[in-house]
């Protein structure tokens, strides 16, 4: 038996399988086309390529092997705030309902950024930690954040915001550098491995108001050190580094406020290598696998067992 999970976000159809008597996880995913040297898609077409896309991405991931649908859940939103909305993640919660509707089970609920963390849980072995408080830090191409997690009786648990960017969030930067270079989008994969080629260390201070930080002045800097010759694996050392440095400078300021919680990082940004391997000497930080890094809907598919079991225990 396994619970369903469906996430539609602005990169990437997703769904997945969680198995939980075995722990397991099968997932199926597909990029959204994004035409060479754009930046990113409009929400309307995000829309039309996730209802070309869906079907497919379910039918691979059913065919993959038998099993019985116990429960269903979708992202509906990029974070439970009331606030938060997205026509993209429609696709996936109005199909998850259809499912949920075919095979008689219930559909639950959450958001994308919830299905990121409880992924990158999964991923590191340590699903007990929502059984407690902890950080979990989200960076991708829109959110750049850190969350005090909390068990939550209805949502599994519940994320408050206590840092940010305050200007351009670290999936947009890295995106934007990596166009720039001429890499496909989105960006990550391609400026992690040309960072990695550079033989040059940056020691950068990024400027930091209180616990939030500023990434407005990558791009510039970027831009005037490709105008001057240098490097393309160079300029890409230096967008990391700069993102590497305001994200320490966040989590020291976030540990002297809130004391030593366990540390999770999650989203496509920290699927870096040289951010993760940094950040976990340092701080013994928890990290995803890349597969459950960058969007994925196996964090959602959990929730959705957890969801269910919770109400399980409450009707008895």
């Amino acid at each position: 038996m396994a619970y369903i999970g469906f996430d539609t976000s602005n990169y990437t159809t997703s769904v997945a399988a969680y198995f939980p008597q075995e722990g397991r996880v099968l997932q199926k995913k597909l990029l959204l086309p994004v035409k060479k040297g754009e930046k990113g898609l409009r929400q309307s077409d995000a829309v039309f390529h996730h209802t070309v896309q869906l079907s497919t991405v379910y039918e691979e991931l059913m065919n993959r092997e038998k099993f019985t649908v116990e429960g269903v859940c979708a992202s509906v939103k990029p974070c439970l705030r009331e606030d938060s909305y997205m026509p993209c993640f429609l696709v996936g919660k109005n199909t998850a309902r259809c499912v949920a509707l075919s095979s008689g089970v219930e559909c639950f609920e959450t958001a994308h950024q919830n299905g990121h963390i409880a992924a990158a849980l999964f991923s590191a072995d340590r699903l007990d930690l929502l059984a407690s408080q902890f950080v979990a830090f989200h960076l991708s191409g829109g959110t750049t954040e850190a969350l005090l997690v909390t068990p939550d009786e209805n949502e599994v648990f519940s994320c408050e915001r206590i840092a940010s960017s305050l200007d351009l969030k670290a999936g947009q930067a890295v995106d934007r550098v990596g166009l720039m270079l001429g890499l496909s989008f989105p960006c990550g994969k391609e400026l992690d491995s040309l960072a990695c080629q550079s033989l040059t260390q940056y020691k950068i201070k990024a400027p930091m108001k209180d616990l939030d930080c500023s990434l407005s002045g990558l791009e510039n800097k970027c831009k005037i050190m490709a105008q001057r010759g240098e490097k393309p694996c160079d300029v890409a050392r230096f967008c990391i580094d700069y993102i590497s440095s305001a994200l320490d400078s966040m989590t020291e300021r976030i540990i002297e406020k809130y004391g030593t919680l366990p540390l999770v990082y999650s989203g496509g940004v920290m699927s870096n290598s040289i951010i993760s391997k940094k950040f976990k000497e340092k701080y013994n930080a928890i990290f995803a696998k890349p597969e459950f890094s960058c969007d994925n809907a196996a964090g959602v598919a959990i929730i959705g067992y957890l969801k269910g079991r919770k109400k399980a225990e409450r009707s008895f």
